[in-house]
């Protein structure tokens, strides 16, 4: 054998074992991530069928005799309350600012505060705690916590890893987890990727960006076979849109811009003041006052007051229903108010993209504008009105052209995005979430101090 040869074999042995070290370190690297997006697949599928049979449930009884809800509503509040308060008071609210907090706590120093906001525990009384509120009829919806419970499933994965096992940073694991639940809650891709980027790190894409997309799309093919093919809400009629409507649009953007950044004041305001509630029991009386006053506003105003809202923006996307009552965004922003502000599980996603759609419909009603210019109103009003709460205007218009395929549209969906952000940055500085996180890493500081005095 010439020599040429001898280094020949030689080069493609190296090759050979480097390729080979190389391919088991990128499997076991990614592995983890594939682990996570298939059961938060699995746990998205299930959380959103029964979220889906309390509403129907909250429907049924309500036709049967609105008046038991003078009883089940503030029940339903006080032991979905209870449920937070005794277990896990980490788990309430929507569950995003929860994890914004954990991803800022992700390092060697802080991994023990993580546990606090995102753990088993509070995934389960998470999930307990928002179909309790549902079904009362709270003002919540689903996708939120559905975020918070896929970091946390990843999180725990991360923890579970032997010491032997590559090394893989919790950041990375927790954005991932976020992003998937997000992808998985709502069916859409992009929107999951781009919250990610957008809203809960900055962190530069590069450091996770094979395990975002791979978590991503394998969380969303999971609930795809499992549900099939869907859009979250449907296909909306889009046709024949006249040029002048981007005046309405711009008013549109400005009304949802204000109204959602005030509806996040008010919620922040109302925790504020729950403050000077002493004890539990004033607590507890203030939860019941909060369920019985939902319950009172369905029973003699709307039944639109009760659930996240999802069949307001199906009923006046996809039917002859397209016009509703001056009262109804009123009702739609108010019960978030009271709902969120009891200190329950629940997010706020649908009910901000609900009360969007709600101005939408009024003011297209006002305008008796054609359907498909409706349409678009409505979905502009959707996309203000969560950019408003979030401040996070390419996450918004990504979602709600995924989840109604509205491509066609996308110049008047960014736009009301951006000025529906601006308007609300001159309200109010920072997010809804922004606030909410600073306050739950405040909160588990404060706790470590405790136990360690």
């Amino acid at each position: 054998m010439s020599i040429l040869n001898i280094i020949r074999q030689k080069l493609k042995s190296n090759y050979d074992s480097i390729y080979n070290k190389n391919f088991k370190k990128n499997f076991l690297n990614a592995l983890p991530f594939w682990v996570g997006a298939f059961i938060t697949g699995l746990i998205s599928v299930v959380y959103a069928k029964f979220f889906s049979w309390a509403e129907l449930g909250t429907k049924y009884i309500f036709n049967q005799s609105s008046w038991l809800f003078l009883v089940i509503t503030p029940l339903s509040f006080l032991l979905a309350w209870w449920l937070v308060i005794k277990y896990s008071p980490f788990a309430r609210g929507s569950g995003i600012p929860q994890v914004s907090a954990a991803i800022e706590l992700s390092n060697p120093k802080h991994y023990h505060k993580v546990d606090k906001l995102l753990s088993i525990r509070v995934t389960i009384i998470k999930i307990l705690s928002s179909l309790l509120m549902i079904f009362g009829g709270g003002v919540i919806g689903r996708e939120g916590p559905t975020i918070q419970i896929s970091a946390s499933i990843f999180k725990k994965i991360n923890d579970l890893l032997p010491s032997w096992y590559p090394k893989i940073s919790k950041q990375n694991m927790i954005v991932t987890g976020a992003a998937a639940g997000l992808a998985s809650a709502f069916n859409t891709p992009l929107g999951g990727i781009v919250f990610a980027i957008e809203e809960l790190t900055k962190t530069h894409l590069s450091f996770f960006k094979s395990a975002l997309l791979t978590g991503v799309i394998i969380a969303g093919l999971t609930a795809l076979n499992l549900l099939g093919p869907y859009l979250y809400l449907g296909y909306p009629k889009l046709d024949n849109i006249p040029v002048w409507i981007i005046l309405i649009v711009l008013v549109i953007a400005i009304i949802t811009g204000i109204l959602s950044s005030g509806m996040g004041k008010a919620i922040l305001f109302l925790f504020q003041k729950k403050n000077i509630l002493k004890n539990n029991i004033q607590k507890s009386i203030y939860v019941i006052i909060c369920g019985l006053t939902i319950a009172l506003l369905a029973i003699f105003i709307d039944s639109t007051t009760f659930g996240s809202g999802k069949e307001i923006m199906i009923t006046t996307l996809f039917t002859n229903n397209k016009h509703l009552e001056w009262y109804v965004p009123l009702l739609r922003i108010i019960g978030p108010i009271i709902s969120f502000s009891t200190g329950v599980s629940g997010g706020i996603f649908a009910p901000s993209l609900s009360a969007g759609a709600s101005i939408g419909a009024v003011i297209s009603g006002w305008l008796h504008l054609s359907d498909t210019a409706t349409n678009l109103i409505i979905l502009c009003g959707m996309t203000g009105f969560f950019t408003g709460i979030t401040r996070s205007p390419f996450t918004s218009s990504i979602l709600v052209i995924e989840m109604t395929n509205s491509h066609t549209i996308i110049f008047y969906i960014m736009l009301t995005a951006l000025f529906a952000n601006s308007i609300a940055n001159l309200i109010s500085k920072h997010s809804f979430y922004d606030h909410l996180k600073i306050q739950y890493i405040s909160e588990v500081h404060y706790t470590e101090i405790q136990l360690g005095s």
